[in-house]
């Protein structure tokens, strides 16, 4: 009990209280969302992506070993959606909405809190999450993208929408200049920064935005089902097969096990609206996909107490 309050209160109650606030914000001014999405995929999470890349430090040994282990664990993934998606007999777009909704998961403004909760005692069990986070973003701005963009394009016009992506640059130049270590200018480094501080709230008041436009009464139907039990109880069931099998233990397989638990990426959103492939569906899925978790990744935590504590 002490877990769930304090993944409600600390997590979800947050995230929840800024939904609401882009509701809140929809309903009285009437928000251009497309608008929002362009500002938030061209320049607040490229800023996001390149700062979280560049000041981010792991030791060589850990990061082989969860690098191996999400490359897995995210091909399992991919597999799971699959297969499911074949049994709902789904649409492309709507696929493609579906397997982004169980691989990407919100390791960030969710795992990031739940982490720091957790492991304030051993700096160990955040350093892994911020290896999750940087995995996510490169996860989503490949796999994630693909599913989106192969929708109503194929071959090279992908790669080529891919490459002109800002997102896609950030990432490139944050882990060049992490490698060598280049410095950045103070009178740049600022407003990255702002621009990087910016992205969460405001990607998250556009998710709310979204979800004040939608019959929330169509959110309990199959696919969201279908697609909520993937992400959050598939997933922590394939991790603790592949973490048994891997022989991981302590605060890496607590870590680990943990994220396999959190719910689906608020980017899948985000791209979702930019790209206008069933917005209103993926922005569905991430709203009940949260709301569950408060459920699902208390019981993994407890599981993994007894297991790896």
């Amino acid at each position: 009990m002490e877990y769930l309050s304090m993944v409600f209160l600390q997590v979800v109650a947050p995230i929840l209280i800024m939904l609401m606030i882009g509701a809140w914000l929809q309903w009285k001014f009437s928000f251009n969302l497309k608008a929002l999405s362009n500002l938030i995929t061209y320049c607040l999470m490229p800023a996001a992506v390149f700062i979280n890349i560049y000041e981010t430090e792991v030791n060589a040994g850990i990061l082989g070993s969860i690098t191996l282990y999400l490359l897995i664990f995210s091909a399992c993934l991919m597999v799971v959606s699959w297969l499911l998606g074949k049994i709902l007999k789904l649409e492309k777009k709507e696929s493609a909405i579906f397997s982004n909704s169980i691989v990407l998961i919100n390791s960030g403004n969710y795992g990031i809190p739940v982490s720091q909760m957790l492991f304030y005692a051993n700096p160990l069990g955040t350093s892994i999450q911020i290896i999750i986070v940087i995995f996510q973003n490169i996860m989503t701005y490949t796999y994630g993208l693909y599913n989106l963009i192969s929708t109503t394009k194929s071959g090279l016009d992908i790669l080529k929408s891919l490459l002109r992506l800002p997102l896609v640059h950030a990432l490139i130049i944050g882990a060049l200049m992490n490698y060598w270590n280049i410095g950045i200018p103070i009178s740049l480094r600022i407003p990255i920064d702002y621009l990087a501080n910016a992205f969460i709230s405001i990607a998250l008041i556009t998710l709310g935005a979204q979800l004040a436009q939608l019959n929330l009464k169509t959110i309990f139907n199959k696919l969201i089902l279908f697609s909520t039990f993937g992400r959050l109880i598939i997933g922590p069931l394939l991790a603790f097969g592949l973490i048994t099998l891997m022989g991981l233990d302590g605060v890496v397989a607590q870590s680990l096990f943990i994220a396999s638990a959190f719910p689906t990426s608020r980017n899948s959103s985000t791209l979702a609206l930019e790209y206008d492939v069933e917005p209103n569906l993926a922005a569905q899925i991430v709203l009940f996909s949260t709301v569950v978790s408060c459920l699902t990744v208390t019981v993994v935590i407890y599981l993994s107490n007894i297991w790896w504590g």
